[in-house]
């Protein structure tokens, strides 16, 4: 029986779910292929806000890919290539989503969970959560595609640490080497989560989307153009621009559109 990637829900907040509870939410082709089509769905849906995606229960946000497959999905270079292709289309979904995106974590986040994480905006997770990518112990090597995320979040040392010596961190060390946002007791977790969705909800939404654009153009190895420069100032022209001058100074919360 294979996995699902399940998706609710509440107002403008939409939450995606790794569900493989029997295998600790360990991501199968099938929930590869169905994250990439529900997040792509998430990034064109103008209602939404922000995206929370987490594991299945308290025990895993998710412990790496389904194993049991790669003797069959993996056992060959071509389809090898097309497996980690689909993933790859997973991670791109997600690290292009325009909408702001939380990783809930919980428990273990091991490999292609951790890979997942890292493509999102903030990482809040439990105490008792576990991080890492022991798969020198399995024989084989990260992905290249699937390591840049980890790369660009972390850098090359921490990285190149996590990879050779297959360690698992806990939520102290992930803190302390960036892999994650925030380390809430593991009774409030879900709950900061659900409250930082809040505040981004409560700010401009093309703001976030635009912040999130410029975090990652600025990482580019290439100087800023005067026409980029000139750009972004088209906040100038929104509704929202005009919202929140007119609800700065009313003094009262402001109203945005997305407009």
């Amino acid at each position: 029986m294979t996995g699902r990637i399940l998706c609710t829900r509440a107002t403008a907040v939409a939450t995606v779910t790794l569900s493989n509870p029997g295998k600790l939410n360990a991501i199968d082709f099938a929930m590869w292929q169905s994250l990439a089509e529900i997040v792509g769905d998430l990034s064109r849906d103008q209602q939404l806000r922000c995206v929370i995606v987490r594991g299945d229960g308290d025990q895993a946000f998710a412990a790496g890919g389904d194993i049991e497959e790669f003797r069959s999905r993996r056992d060959t270079v071509d389809r090898a290539m097309a497996y980690h292709a689909q993933v790859g289309d997973a991670l791109r979904a997600l690290s292009s989503c325009p909408l702001p995106i939380i990783a809930l974590v919980q428990g273990a986040c091991i490999g292609g969970g951790l890979e997942i994480a890292a493509q999102c905006d903030l990482r809040i997770c439990g105490e008792s959560s576990r991080f890492g990518a022991p798969i020198n112990k399995l024989g084989f090597s990260m992905y290249p595609g699937e390591m840049e995320g980890l790369l660009r979040l972390i850098g090359p040392a921490s990285l190149l640490e996590i990879l050779l010596e297959g360690r698992i961190l806990g939520s102290t060390e992930a803190l302390a080497k960036g892999l994650v946002t925030r380390v809430i007791a593991d009774a409030d977790v879900v709950r900061e989560a659900q409250a930082s969705a809040r505040r981004i909800c409560e700010g401009a939404p093309l703001v976030a989307g635009w912040h999130k654009q410029w975090v990652r153009r600025l990482q580019e190895a290439r100087p800023i153009s005067a026409d980029e420069l000139r750009a972004s100032f088209a906040f100038l022209d929104s509704d929202d621009y005009r919202e929140g001058l007119a609800a700065f100074l009313e003094k009262r919360a402001p109203n945005f559109c997305g407009r």
